[in-house]
Order: C-alpha cells, then sequence, then structure tokens
C-alpha cells in the first residue's frame, strides 16, 4: 500500500519538468491506441465468425449423430431409440447422406445426396434459405421424389430455379466390380424432379454441392434399406446443447460421435480462430513497443524525484519498496490507457455496429453484408486488460529494477539527502 500510494501520487502530482507530463500522456495515448486496436480488430474476427455460424444455421443441425466407424447403421438401433426418446429432444431426423453422379444438360457432376425424412423441416431452417417460385417439398402425393439443389450447382448445371422434367442420379451399386464393357450396368439410377426452388446458405460446400432429398430416395439410390448416415436433432428452447451434447455423448458411448454446430464445421472455425491469434499476437507486439514509451518517462521521473527517494532511504524504505514505487507508476500509466483504449474501441465497435462506417466494398450487394461486421465478446476485453497489464509490467519491471539499484539512489549518497516533503 505505501508504493502504491507514492506511486498514485506521483502520477497525478505536477512535475518540476513540463517534459515528463507530456511524455506520461503520450505513453498513455500509445497504450490506448494500440488497446483500441486489440478490440476492434478482435471484435471484427468474432463478427466474421459470428456471421458464418449464422449461415451454417441453416443447414446444419444444433447437435449431429454420426459413427465413429463405420458409415451406416440400422434406424432402428436400440441407441438410437434412447436418442429420440431422449426429454431435451424436440426433433430428431433420420439422413442418409453419400455422394451420386448427377446427369444433366450434357453435364456431369459429383454431388452429395442428403436423404431426410418428413421431419426435417421442423429440425432445419433451410425454408427460410429457399429461392424460386415453388415450395418446399420432397415427396408430392403421387410419390415423386423432389430435390431441392443448392443455386450454385444448379448455376453450375445449366439449370434455373424451377427446371423441366428428370433430372437422373446415378450411384455405385455396393460390392459390385465394376464392368468395363458396360459401366453403367453397375449403377443404380433414379430420377429426381424441381419442386421449383433452391436453397441458398452463402457456403460454396453446401451452395455447389447438395441435394436435399427424401430419405425414401436415398435409400433405393444407395441400396441402404432401413439404414442412416446420421441422426440430427433440434433441442427444446430451454434446453443447455453443450449439457444435453455431453448427456448423450456419456450415454451413447465411444460407439457414436455426437457434434455440436462449431464441431460440425471444425476446419472453417479453427481457421478463423488461428488468424484471430496470429492478429492478436502482432497487437501484442505492437503494444509491447508502446510500452517502452513509459520507460522513458519513468526514467526522467525517478531523476526528478532522486531527493525525496533518498529521503525515503533514509528512513528505512528497502530497494525493493522503492523499484515497486516506480513499476507500479508504469502500472497505473498502462492502466488508464488501457481503459481509455477499452471504452474508445468499444464506441468505435458501436458506431461500426450501427452506421457501418468501414464498408467491405464499393460496390453495392458485391459481398454478404455491406459493412465490415463486429461482434463484442467480453472474454476478449478481458484478455485485452490482462495483456496490457502484463506487458505494461513486462515493459517496465526490468528497466525499473535496473535503474534503482544502482548510483543515483544508493545509501552512500546520503549527503545529498533533501528535507523537502514528497
Amino acid at each position: 500500500m505505501f508504493s502504491f500510494y507514492i506511486a498514485r501520487r506521483y502520477l497525478f502530482s505536477k512535475k518540476k519538468y513540463n517534459t515528463i507530463n507530456i511524455i506520461s500522456i503520450i505513453s498513455i495515448c500509445g497504450v490506448a491506441l494500440a488497446t483500441m486496436a486489440m478490440v476492434v480488430t478482435l471484435s471484427v474476427f468474432n463478427g466474421f465468425q459470428d456471421l458464418v455460424a449464422h449461415f451454417f444455421t441453416a443447414f446444419d443441425p444444433q447437435l449431429k449423430l454420426t459413427l465413429v466407424q463405420g458409415t451406416v447403421v440400422a434406424a432402428d438401433d436400440s441407441a438410437l431409440v434412447v436418442l429420440h426418446n431422449h426429454p431435451a429432444v424436440e426433433v430428431a431426423t433420420d439422413v442418409l447422406e453419400d455422394q451420386a453422379l448427377i446427369v444433366a444438360e450434357n453435364r456431369q457432376w459429383v454431388v452429395n445426396i442428403k436423404g431426410v425424412d418428413a421431419t426435417y423441416s421442423e429440425q432445419s431452417r433451410l425454408r427460410d434459405a429457399l429461392y424460386g417460385d415453388g415450395d418446399y417439398s420432397l415427396l408430392n402425393a403421387t410419390y415423386i421424389d423432389y430435390g431441392i439443389m443448392g443455386i450454385r450447382l444448379a448455376s453450375s448445371l445449366g439449370l434455373g430455379t424451377y427446371y423441366e422434367g428428370a433430372i437422373p442420379i446415378w450411384a455405385p451399386r455396393r460390392g459390385e466390380k465394376i464392368n468395363m464393357t458396360n459401366p453403367m450396368q453397375n449403377f443404380n439410377h433414379e430420377d429426381l424432379y424441381s419442386p421449383g426452388v433452391v436453397f441458398a446458405v452463402n457456403q460454396i460446400k453446401y451452395d455447389g454441392q447438395y441435394i436435399v432429398t427424401s430419405i425414401g430416395f436415398a435409400r433405393r439410390l444407395f441400396d441402404q434399406q432401413g439404414m442412416v448416415s446420421a441422426v440430427e436433432l433440434r433441442l427444446r428452447e430451454d434446453a443447455d446443447v453443450d449439457k444435453v451434447q455431453h448427456e448423450l455423448q456419456a450415454l451413447l458411448g465411444e460407439r457414436f460421435l455426437v457434434q455440436n454446430r462449431y464441431e460440425q464445421q471444425e476446419d472453417t472455425f479453427r481457421i478463423m480462430q488461428v488468424e484471430k491469434f496470429i492478429a492478436y499476437v502482432f497487437l501484442t507486439f505492437i503494444l509491447l513497443v508502446a510500452s517502452f514509451n513509459i520507460v522513458g518517462g519513468l526514467s526522467m521521473l525517478m531523476i526528478d524525484k532522486r531527493e525525496d527517494m533518498l529521503t525515503l532511504r533514509s528512513l528505512g524504505a528497502t530497494d525493493r519498496q522503492v523499484s515497486q514505487i516506480f513499476v507500479l507508476e508504469g502500472w497505473l500509466i498502462s492502466g488508464f490507457g488501457a481503459l481509455i483504449g477499452i471504452v474508445v474501441g468499444l464506441f468505435v465497435c458501436y458506431l461500426q455496429q450501427e452506421l457501418g462506417i468501414v464498408k467491405l466494398g464499393e460496390t453495392a450487394g458485391a459481398f454478404i453484408v455491406e459493412a465490415y461486421p463486429v461482434s463484442i465478446h467480453i472474454a476478449d476485453i478481458l484478455l485485452v486488460f490482462l495483456t496490457v497489464l502484463i506487458v505494461g509490467l513486462v515493459a517496465v519491471w526490468l528497466p525499473v529494477k535496473y535503474m534503482t539499484s544502482h548510483s543515483i539512489y544508493k545509501k552512500e549518497d546520503m549527503s545529498v539527502v533533501s528535507t523537502h516533503p514528497l
């Protein structure tokens, strides 16, 4: 408390040399600017991550159950029956997904056929991502199978939102060797029709490769009657996703894997986290350079307060206590700079959220969003504040310790001790 009291008084007291005050103000401004940059940059990365997660929610379920080994399991497996009856599960959709070959307009394309049961429209938000004059439908009253394509896939095949006639789908038969003289004999063939809509979730992985259809169609095409490759879950509104995920994983054991939305897109979000971490590291180095400005101000302050320190030494103050005064002085400068930078950074983020000041491009409609998205996470704000304090401590501790343990504050210089008050 003694060292902190002296440090706080020195921070706000008038110095003999006005230059010290100017340097202190510059140091605070430098730390504040670096802190603001960290807050804004991390918030922009959060904004992009939340934006991507929002797009995935139209196609990815809250929780997805898949096999650890193998690709398919019987739909009436005892583990899946327990899953369907779990009190936190509101909708459970059986899914059979595999790759197939589509032939249309003299073009061939390898696609992912995702067969789903009748509960899919309740479990997913795909209806909100449909474009066209038709409606969501996977099977009509006369048992004609419909397939809803991704918008990029339809464009690649030269088809519009509504395409007339049957679209032939081919898939290799299981367990058969290819007949080189007539390879098509080893393929199952089924036809799909358009319900007059396509989907667009703004992710090329889905928009450019997927066709959503009925699970009955997928089972016939892939020779997988009564089988599923995954079960997609929508939980009740009051359910805790993380808690239910761990409960289901413990209930189902090591045979199955239960993934949340972020884990289903692990590669995408891992890349974004790595980019965010690299930006954080670079900004921390910039902050470290800015913090070294504090050392110059402290050096001049130590010269200005030399007589006071000699007085404190004559009263019994130790080298450690004298060092603490100036270390805490530097820490207070870092702390004030951090608080100012965080406040200004949050204000800049607020302006960007409300006004969209910084645009992604000049051409309207060229991007999914017109302005850089920002999302403020409390954990990141705390991380920035702690980083500034730690970097500020590291920047001043060694220089101050060295200066206070050499020459100008040694007890043998007591002959110049002043009796002026602190």
